[in-house]
């Protein structure tokens, strides 16, 4: 097995919609197509919330939502998940940031977690039977990081892990 971390390709914010409660999608993954050896799961989601000089307390919610149908992804940043280890091979599985909310059906929201609009927060797979698994891509579902926040366009950083 290999372990993989995807962010944005250079340093930078993401941020919540300019909507209080809508969602925007901070990185989408999807498997590539079937293969016994290298079905891909996500282990694990760090957030950190980069307010500065706020006056309110706020904070920003993450989803980690599968759709069970095709994911329409439109605009974002192609990225490549890179191995923790710098000999392992490439990833398969291929990732966007900062795409277009998808719009797909079958949503199921596997873990739901939090940080402050100026402090960290994250999500670990307690054990390899808790971490998400991404379906080979003929069964077409891609697995989304979502935010939101009752606060207007809070900025935050992400980092996900995902094992082959």
């Amino acid at each position: 097995m290999f372990v993989y971390t995807s962010s944005l390709a250079t340093a930078g914010n993401s941020s919540c919609s300019a909507t209080p409660g809508n969602e925007t999608d901070a990185i989408s993954f999807v498997a590539a197509a079937a293969s016994p050896w290298r079905t891909a799961q996500i282990q694990a989601a760090y957030v950190i919330g980069k307010g500065a000089g706020l006056t309110a307390i706020s904070g920003i919610v993450f989803r980690l939502m599968r759709a069970t149908t095709a994911t329409v992804t439109t605009g974002g940043v192609a990225t490549t998940p890179r191995p923790k280890d710098t000999t392992g091979p490439a990833a398969v599985t291929t990732a966007t940031t900062n795409p277009t909310t998808p719009s797909s059906t079958g949503r199921t929201n596997h873990v739901i977690f939090g940080c402050g609009a100026a402090g960290p927060g994250g999500w670990v797979a307690p054990n390899p039977d808790s971490t998400i698994s991404l379906a080979p891509a003929t069964t077409a579902p891609s697995v989304d990081l979502l935010a939101a926040s009752g606060t207007a366009s809070l900025n935050y950083e992400f980092s996900v892990e995902h094992t082959e």
